[in-house]
């Protein structure tokens, strides 16, 4: 893996450990343990599924892993949104993680994309 690589999982690394945070900072009321519940899943997921791309045994075996990275980011940001929009924690603590879920969206979208087109012109 690259310096790029590197970083990127440590990024997603990170995303993990401040989903971690959020998860446990959640109340415990059913939307609360609900929305806990989906977050800690889909907001782990990305990082160990980056790393399985990363020693994908072909291209589309690659596309595929970082395509489950990408959906469980989605997945992740949605959780996000919905934890601000029903006022679970407040906005100041979820403004920053909401946008780093943005941006490894971005990410990881465009190394899809990038993917997908190198396997064409193969």
């Amino acid at each position: 893996m690259d310096k790029r690589g590197n970083e990127l999982e440590d990024r997603l690394l990170d995303f993990a450990c401040r989903v971690g945070k959020v998860v446990d900072a959640l109340p415990e009321t059913r939307l609360g343990r609900h929305i806990a519940g989906q977050l800690v899943r889909s907001g782990t997921s990305p990082a160990p599924n980056y790393a399985e791309a990363c020693a994908a045994e072909s291209k589309k075996d690659f596309i595929h892993k970082l395509g489950i990275s990408l959906k469980e980011l989605r997945e992740s940001r949605t959780w996000i949104k919905m934890i601000l929009r029903s006022e679970l924690l407040p906005t100041e603590r979820m403004s920053d993680l909401l946008d780093e879920a943005n941006q490894l969206c971005n990410i990881i979208g465009k190394s899809v994309v990038t993917a997908k087109s190198n396997l064409r012109k193969d």
